[in-house]
């Protein structure tokens, strides 16, 4: 086994965990999942937010984004408006509901992930994040790991 195997392994172990964890005790606390938040986050950061937005940042599929996307507009927290210039295309916007809905879930989200790496070291998180940006920018570039 090569000493690059037992990283993405540890890796992967690792964000499953942190998903795990943060998406129930954020359900437990503002009855929504991770997956729910990060698409909600996605939509308010990003100007004129398209469901093909979500998609190449979570590298999921459309149909995947679409459903979801689908479940928070019948939840009130988000809708789709005509895009201005393409008729055949929305943008996605929170509602007030979804505003309030992302600005009480945002401080649960960072404190639990907070509460859970507290036993790493500051500058060791600081060179986990520098590492995993460059990874992550590198597998970006070259479209790797997108759907389909």
């Amino acid at each position: 086994m090569s000493r690059v195997t037992p990283v993405f392994v540890d890796l992967v172990r690792v964000e499953t965990r942190l998903y795990n964890a943060v998406s129930a005790r954020l359900r437990a606390e503002q009855g929504l999942g991770l997956g729910q938040f990060e698409m909600l986050d996605i939509i308010d950061r990003v100007p004129g937010c398209r469901v093909l937005d979500i998609v190449n940042e979570l590298a999921i599929t459309v149909g995947a984004v679409s459903k979801a996307v689908d479940r928070l507009a019948a939840m009130g927290w988000c809708e789709r408006v005509a895009h201005p210039q393409d008729r055949r295309s929305s943008v996605l916007r929170l509602t007030p509901e979804g505003d309030k809905q992302l600005a009480a879930s945002r401080p649960v989200v960072e404190g639990q992930l907070l509460s859970l790496t507290a036993s790493v070291p500051a500058d060791d998180l600081a060179s986990i994040a520098s590492t995993l940006a460059a990874l992550r920018a590198t597998l970006e570039a070259g479209a790797e790991g997108q759907p389909g």
